[in-house]
Formats: C-alpha cells, structure tokens, sequence
C-alpha cells in the first residue's frame, strides 16, 4: 500500500506540474502582472509577421500574419501549418481561428505540448516527464532536461539562447506564480539554470532575426 500510495501522489503531482506548465506557457505573450496569465488571447505587439519565405511545405498565405496566437502561443507560418494539418483546420489560411474559437486554442495548446514538432525531437511533455534523453549534440547546445528546455521546445530562438531575456523570465516567472498557487513548492522546478534556456541553443532555429515582445 506505501508504494502505491507513493506513485498515486507522484502521479498527482506530474499532473499538476503539467497544467502549471502549459498555463506557465503563456507568460510570453501577456507581459502584465503575473496574475494576468491567460488574459490575452494573441501577443499584444507584434514585431514582425513570421512569415518564412523559404518554407514551401506551408507557404505564407499573402496578406495573413501569423504572430503569437493561442493558450500556448503558436508563432510562424511552418507551426500554423503543422499544427492545423494535425487538427484539420486551414490555419495557414485562417490563423484568427485560434484567437476566435477558445476550443480550438486549446486543442492547439494541448497538441503542441503532447507532440515533437520534428522527429527525434522531444514534445514539451516528453522533456518534463523524463521522457527525453539528451544527446551529445544537446549537451553542447547546453539543453538539459528541465522548464528551460520546456521552453525551448515551445519558443526555440524567440526567447532561447539570448541570455538573461524578459520574455524568457517572465514565462519563468508565470511558471513559478502557478506552483504556489497550486501548492507545489518551487523546488520541484529545480535550480536556475535548470528552468533557464539563457544559453540553450535552439531545437529549432528560426529562419529570421525574432523578437518575442
């Protein structure tokens, strides 16, 4: 009965962890009070459209922006593009559907989390379980297992790899205000560096200069 009793409050708090997670997400698109966590449905100022010219698989529809949109902020034409041909819905076309239909950015928010944008990547779940393992590569690109590679996964070079950012603190900081919340203590989240990405290379470079204010 001890064990079970163990592995049934282990799993409360991965599951727990998990929501904290997704929710801490968001932080880098709110840039408000902590408080403010899923206040906003799209990222309030655009720097640029994301629109990467040289991906022809899911070319940028003209006229169409595809900054910051969802409960996990989906960013880039190539990652709308992806993700509505999982949830067969245009996207591509259409990225406002994330910010008009609750529904369905969550739907999104749960598929980017659960799923590996790349094969022989890890899903941001895969990294916070345990799931992921490292390689050589990884460990010179300075990614190890925790929140900071988390965010790698979700957010790659927008916030990744430019040291002490604001956008990376302030999802570090969304993360840590839902633990208390929640009542987990932070030192389930580890050590700085640990939730860090500062000087994490990105899984996933993006194709242009990026700003994730």
């Amino acid at each position: 009965m001890g064990n079970g009793k163990w592995e049934w409050e282990m799993d409360a708090i991965l599951t727990v962890l998990n929501v904290v997670l997704l929710l801490g997400g968001y932080g880098v698109a709110t840039g408000g009070p902590l408080a403010w966590g899923l206040c906003y449905n799209h990222e309030m100022s655009p720097s640029q459209s994301y629109c990467d010219s040289t991906d022809y698989v899911y070319p940028c529809t003209p006229g169409v922006e595809y900054y910051g949109r969802g409960a996990l902020p989906i960013y880039w034409n190539y990652n709308y593009g992806t993700i509505g041909e999982a949830l067969k819905v245009d996207l591509l076309s259409h990225p406002e559907y994330i910010e008009n239909n609750a529904t369905l950015a969550f739907q999104a928010a749960i598929w980017r989390w659960m799923t590996p944008m790349k094969k022989k990547q890890p899903s941001a779940h895969d990294v916070f379980v345990g799931n992921w393992k490292p390689t050589k590569n990884d460990t010179l690109a300075k990614r190890v297992p925790g929140f900071g590679s988390t965010i790698n996964v979700l957010y790659g070079d927008l916030v990744c790899g430019q040291g002490d950012e604001d956008s990376m603190n302030n999802i570090i900081s969304h993360y840590l205000y839902y633990l208390d919340l929640m009542g987990v203590g932070r030192e389930q989240a580890g050590p700085h560096e640990v939730l860090s990405c500062a000087e994490q290379e990105a899984f996933n470079p993006s194709s242009s200069p990026a700003s994730a204010s």
